[in-house]
């Protein structure tokens, strides 16, 4: 079963210039998945819309068999790319918040992560540095039993020594029946836990994808150096 359809997406910010234009893809339910792809080609955009934040001009998107709506947010953890909660507000405040505002929290989830990377829940989010703030939002995204979690450019701002904590403890975290959709320029620290991937290219184009496994093991290369020769300039 897909988890994810997507089915002729087109999406235009300026008249006669779409970001995704007629996009068509299917996700796997229980897939770890890299959309790979040059800043600017539609990979935040694409996913705020399969996050229901954005609206498609055409076409349609289908998370667990719903169309994208109210029903479906209740099975989507969406990360986006920045920070977006008050600033003054404890660590703590927001774990509260989470496990009032999702039934599917687990809090003792979140509160050994938490623990595992030495963050204060008693700490304001002001008091920390970017870095630490982008991991707790990651920690309370990936604290829920969702059916599709959206990463947007998760590690970005995470300092190289916890990146490997990062991808090899929290996203294990996830219910094996569900499916990860990672965006990101850092394909090197990614393409581990990835079980397959998409290149896309500028108007949502996507030129190549599959297993990532079987894609290494016929170009005998990475995908990092099989994204660099695809992008070559």
């Amino acid at each position: 079963m897909n988890i994810l359809e997507i089915k002729n997406i087109t999406k235009c910010y300026k008249k006669n210039s779409p970001v995704l234009n007629g996009l068509s893809i299917s996700v796997p339910a229980g897939k770890i998945v890299g959309l790979l792809g040059p800043n600017g080609c539609g990979k935040s955009t694409l996913i705020k819309l399969i996050a229901g934040l954005l609206q498609a001009d055409s076409g349609e998107i289908y998370v667990d068999g719903q169309k994208v709506g109210e029903k479906t947010a209740a099975v989507v953890s969406y990360l986006p790319e920045r920070p977006y909660f008050n600033f003054k507000l404890k660590v703590k405040d927001l774990l509260k918040y989470f496990s009032e505002f999702y039934s599917d929290f687990r809090i003792d989830r979140a509160e050994k992560l938490l623990s595992d990377l030495s963050i204060n829940k008693n700490a304001r989010l002001s008091s920390l540095s970017k870095g630490t703030k982008e991991k707790v939002q990651l920690i309370l995204v990936m604290s829920r039993d969702a059916k599709l979690y959206l990463l947007d450019e998760p590690i970005a701002g995470v300092d190289p020594a916890a990146r490997d904590y990062i991808l090899g403890t929290i996203i294990s975290n996830y219910n094996p029946e569900a499916s990860i959709i990672i965006t990101t320029h850092l394909i090197t620290d990614v393409e581990q836990v990835l079980d397959e991937f998409l290149f896309m290219t500028y108007g949502g184009k996507i030129l190549m994808g599959g297993n990532a496994d079987a894609t290494r093991t016929k170009y005998s290369k990475s995908l990092d150096a099989i994204f660099r020769e695809v992008f070559k300039c």
